[in-house]
């Protein structure tokens, strides 16, 4: 299959996404292909990356002047140590705004690297090669960048957009299932949120898609990206319709903070479990009718994505969940922001919420 192209257009940058299988051997052509061209170059790399797969990037690449940054990848990691140390990297090889700094991994590195190319001299160029599904189809769009605090979160980080990205789809096959099915959740956000015609073609085709057959995994992140993608062009900074993105992780980055970020529950998890909460607390303000939350539970439940809250929380971890929920980065009072559920592709996101009201419906879900 072919590779395809998507573009990002946005006020800060206009960028491509490439999309396809076997595209590593390909890089010095794509990077000629958009103009872009630099004397240094500094990997940020993921360091489950095996070392083949780096050696084949740097000899794609033909940079002689290339550096290499391991980055052991996790959500205590994501950080301003981290950061820092990339940084520091740049400063001692004296790098100029011109060179470029490529992040080869998840979200969580495209995340750290990417703040890191912002804040250096200002902006440095910066290119994103996404190797996990959930990266390629979220994370890589958009151009959020950041790190978590003890606070919560992404609490701080800037918008800065990618010259370019590549997903190569051939990085999916080397990923666990629990990984795939993590990037899974968020295709399925991206189709509930605003396209009831790629949520009917996910429920037709989930195993084909999670087993990573073509043309059904391209054309799933291909759909994906343009949802986030069409977003993206219309609110670049979350002002306002961006914010239908966040749909069930106001929830998510709740369940991930108060399990210290863990690998008991990945971020994909949380934001199942996440879409999960909103869909039932949609159904509980009568927002959303029950035939469509029926699909969506079925889809769920066939896909065998997390649905079970009181598997990963008691009664205890209440009072924890809401104090996180309540620091939100998208709350702007006491009250707290979700994005809920009309119906498929009819999301709402001017919607607050009280402690209180939450406090009884996240009490029902942890006992049952």
């Amino acid at each position: 299959m072919k590779p395809i192209q998507l573009k990002v257009q946005t006020k800060s940058h206009t960028y491509p996404i490439i999309i396809g299988s076997n595209l590593i051997p390909q890089i010095s052509k794509i990077l000629k292909k958009n103009s872009l061209t630099f004397k240094k170059c500094l990997l940020v790399v993921d360091k489950n990356i095996s070392k083949k797969i780096i050696f084949k990037i740097k000899k794609s690449l033909k940079i002689k002047n290339t550096h290499l940054f391991n980055f052991n990848t996790s959500e205590k990691n994501k950080n301003q140590n981290s950061v820092n140390n990339i940084l520091s990297i740049l400063l001692k090889e004296n790098f100029s705004r011109e060179d470029c700094l490529i992040t080869i991994g998840g979200g969580i590195t495209g995340d750290v690297g990417g703040f890191a190319a912002s804040l250096f001299k200002r902006g440095l160029t910066f290119i994103n090669l996404p190797t996990t599904l959930l990266s390629q189809v979220d994370s890589s769009i958009g151009g959020k960048t950041g790190v978590n605090t003890q606070y919560g979160k992404n609490l701080i980080g800037s918008f800065y957009q990618p010259r370019l990205v590549i997903s190569d789809t051939n990085f999916l096959k080397t990923l666990p299932k629990r990984e795939l099915i993590c990037g899974y959740g968020e295709v399925l956000k991206h189709s509930l949120i605003s396209n009831k015609k790629f949520y009917d073609y996910l429920d037709k085709n989930v195993f084909n898609v999670l087993n990573l057959k073509s043309p059904y995994i391209e054309k799933a992140i291909f759909e994906s990206c343009k949802i986030k993608r069409d977003i993206v062009q219309k609110d670049e900074t979350e002002k306002e319709i961006r914010k239908i993105l966040n749909f069930g992780h106001t929830f998510a980055h709740a369940y991930e903070a108060c399990l210290g970020y863990s690998k008991k529950l990945n971020h994909g998890e949380a934001v199942i479990l996440g879409m999960n909460s909103a869909l039932k607390f949609s159904l509980k303000n009568k927002l959303i009718k029950i035939n469509e939350v029926k699909s969506i539970f079925a889809h769920l439940k066939k896909a065998k994505l997390p649905i079970n809250l009181d598997k990963y929380f008691s009664l205890k971890d209440l009072k924890r969940i809401l104090s996180f929920m309540t620091k939100d980065k998208k709350n702007n009072s006491d009250k707290i922001n979700l994005v809920l559920l009309k119906k498929i592709g009819q999301p709402i996101y001017k919607n607050q919420y009280s402690k209180n009201d939450l406090a009884s419906f996240l009490k029902r879900e942890l006992i049952n």
